[in-house]
């Protein structure tokens, strides 16, 4: 199953503007485990809050 994507940016006043057109994807059936978003490892992250 196809998919479709349109990338776009909407600045302060709420005017859109296209960066990428419309364009057809496939999505994959079982991402890499390098696509997944890792954890985030910041010192403010990493420190409990006191």
């Amino acid at each position: 199953m196809a998919m479709t994507i349109k990338v776009y940016k909407v600045n302060g006043d709420g005017v859109t503007s296209v960066v990428r057109p419309e364009a057809e994807v496939v999505p994959l059936e079982q991402p890499e485990e390098s696509h997944r978003f890792p954890a985030c490892e910041c010192p403010g992250c990493l420190e409990p809050t006191q």
